[in-house]
């Protein structure tokens, strides 16, 4: 664990997350638009 921790710093990991995250969100949204244009 220690070697993979040397090779990804944290801000990589924390930035990966947020990516992750913003992704779902913006999906949730475009999802709610086809939800919302649909009626």
């Amino acid at each position: 664990m220690s070697d993979m921790e040397e090779k990804f710093p944290r801000a990589l990991w924390v930035r990966l997350f947020i990516y992750l995250v913003m992704g779902h969100v913006f999906a949730a949204f475009v999802y709610f638009l086809f939800e919302a244009g649909a009626r």
